[in-house]
């Protein structure tokens, strides 16, 4: 039993170094990953643009 367990686990790992797909897994894993910065970035955006205009405005008087 304990050499059947270690052949499939040697033949998971070869298959999965020889295995260059992108798979769904994966593009669910990049989707989950970007969606927070696109929520966040226009917030982002508009954080930065009054910090700047801030500055300016208090540079000037």
């Amino acid at each position: 039993m304990k050499e059947w367990w270690r052949e499939k686990k040697e033949k998971r790992q070869k298959n999965r170094k020889n295995s260059d797909r992108y798979t769904f897994g994966d593009f669910l894993l990049d989707v989950l990953d970007w969606v927070p910065e696109l929520i966040l970035l226009p917030f982002r955006i508009l954080f930065w643009l009054f910090r700047g205009i801030g500055r300016f405005i208090s540079d000037i008087n």
